[in-house]
């Protein structure tokens, strides 16, 4: 394993040409939006596995729609509410003349999922066009941080026993290289599971015991349900991996249900009907790569990118 992980080069994600990143946020409501911005277009796919998605334009993903290049993504707070962030983003754009000629006028392509933090801070404010706008101004500069930023500003873990026994989580990202191929993960985890480091098996976030001072486990406490409970869909770990690897539409789909495996190693439980886990996968570039090889290290620097989000995140 040693060996392998030296082929692994860790690199900043900025170092990653066509690919920009912006925040904003409202750090007294603790909501916020993350834009990837792609200068000249991507080919996007997608991996839907939790059971309560907020998104818009999700479809552009899907394999049988038409491949048209994506111009960005969007992580945000707000839950279904949050969505609305996106008309800023296209505005944006739109005034930058990015998007899809339709003969009439250029149609920016915005991919877009939430997270659920209502429960965080004033849960009568959330992201908004403004919102949206600001963080594609943010992106000019391209210096993107990890931690309660963004997106990720609300997040949480652990929250099967309420939010007073919870955990602050926030937006992750990690990008690293094996020869010319680049690959790039941004997350913001916000799960109803406990968050551990895959390879040594540490908690390093989640639920907490009743005094606070310690780590419960919310699968003991899932388990001791001992009748059906409706868990409200108030959980969501949504994530994009980027790569200047040359791959179709229909691979970059692969390659993010590949990346969900980082989902299954470091949260627990994960994928949950109060989940809307949600991976979109994005390519950039021209470099030629197994498709195979390209899933798997998706797969190990979204594990990275989830450690980083809760070991960032501060509140």
């Amino acid at each position: 394993m040693g060996e392998q992980r030296k082929l692994i080069r860790e690199i900043p994600i900025t170092e990653i040409k066509g690919l920009r990143i912006g925040n904003a946020q409202d750090k007294v409501a603790m909501t916020g939006v993350t834009v990837l911005l792609f200068d000249k277009g991507a080919k996007v796919g997608v991996d839907i596995s939790g059971g309560g998605p907020a998104s818009r334009e999700t479809p552009l993903a899907l394999p049988l729609t038409a491949d048209n290049p994506v111009n960005a993504i969007v992580l945000s707070g707000g839950s279904a509410f949050g969505l609305a962030a996106g008309d800023g983003v296209m505005r944006y754009l739109e005034e930058h003349s990015i998007g899809y000629e339709t003969g009439f006028a250029k149609v920016p392509l915005v991919c877009q999922s939430c997270i659920y933090d209502l429960g965080s801070g004033r849960g009568d404010i959330r992201p908004d066009a403004a919102m949206g706008y600001a963080a594609c101004v943010d992106a000019e500069k391209n210096e993107p941080s990890c931690g309660s930023v963004g997106g990720g500003t609300g997040a949480t873990v652990g929250k099967l026993c309420g939010m007073g026994r919870s955990s602050k989580s926030g937006l992750g990202f990690h990008a690293v290289a094996i020869g010319d191929l680049q690959m790039a993960a941004v997350v913001i985890v916000n799960a109803v599971g406990d968050i551990v480091n895959p390879r040594t098996g540490e908690k390093l976030a989640g639920l907490r015991t009743e005094d606070g001072r310690g780590f419960a486990d919310s699968c003991q406490e899932l388990y001791q349900l001992s009748q059906r409970k409706d868990l409200f869909v108030s959980n969501t770990t949504i994530g994009a991996i980027v790569t200047n690897g040359r791959f179709s539409k229909a691979e970059m789909s692969k390659i993010a249900s590949m990346a969900r495996n980082a989902y299954a190693r470091c949260i627990n439980p994960v994928g949950t009907m109060a989940d809307g886990d949600t991976i979109y996968a994005a390519s950039i570039g021209k470099q030629e790569a197994d498709i195979n090889m390209a899933g798997t290290l998706a797969a190990e620097v979204m594990a990275e990118a989830i450690m980083k989000a809760v070991q960032a995140a501060k509140g």
